[in-house]
């Protein structure tokens, strides 16, 4: 790949690994615009024959839902992180980039991680490190109906901002491109040390108003966590 996102209408062949809400609806998004998707979850590809029936998708084991890829989305509950295959993104495309939409709920689901709470880390810090590739962060505070109900075309004023967090310049271009194409704006929301701001608990987390607004509430967050979401 290019240094430069994809033009728009170009199709990219993109891997979904996890098919709950968010990887379900982005499955159905992408391929309605004409992007190769193949798309895996944990209880194996079987499983995803409605889901593929009705999108034209590609049901894969999780190791294999990256072949080629050059966009790879990781949508999975964060306690499942480590659970993912050795070699999750072996031959994927030159150049792919990693989406993590994940979100840290220790009391709901995904129990105690010290790296997180006592050591510091973001979530997608601790997820980069699990997966063994840099993340881009986007898509964690947003309604998985939204992605069906809410695209509006650029310039309309009832358009929503996604914050998109990454340290590869590049790779967040790629994706704040994918975004745009979904019909919704993007705010940066710098790297993925600074992904704290769009964590469970923010005012940004849920937010759903233009980049004015999405900005404001990336700038007024606060680095301690909030006390629902510690373990």
């Amino acid at each position: 790949m290019s240094n430069d996102p994809p033009s728009e209408g170009t199709t990219m062949k993109i891997g979904i690994i996890g098919a709950g809400n968010i990887g379900g609806n982005l499955t159905r998004r992408l391929t309605a615009l004409g992007h190769d998707v193949s798309v895996a979850n944990s209880r194996g590809p079987q499983t995803l024959t409605a889901l593929v029936e009705e999108t034209g998708a590609t049901a894969a084991d999780a190791k294999d839902a990256a072949r080629d890829a050059e966009v790879v989305v990781v949508t999975v509950p964060l306690k499942r992180v480590p659970d993912l295959p050795s070699g999750l993104f072996e031959g994927a495309a030159d150049g792919f980039v990693v989406i993590d939409t994940g979100n840290y709920y220790p009391r709901e689901r995904d129990g105690r991680i010290p790296e997180i709470e006592d050591g510091g880390l973001t979530e997608s810090r601790w997820t980069e490190s699990h997966v063994g590739h840099p993340v881009v962060k986007a898509f964690n505070g947003t309604y998985a109906q939204d992605l069906l109900e809410r695209p509006r075309p650029a310039g309309d004023p009832e358009r929503m901002a996604l914050p998109v967090a990454g340290d590869d310049e590049r790779a967040k271009r790629v994706v704040r491109a994918l975004i745009d194409e979904l019909g919704f704006d993007t705010v940066d929301a710098g790297g993925i040390d600074d992904s704290w701001r769009q964590q469970p608990g923010t005012p940004v987390y849920g937010l759903r108003a233009g980049a004015e607004a999405v900005g404001k509430a990336l700038a007024e967050a606060s680095p301690e966590r909030p006390a629902a979401f510690r373990g």
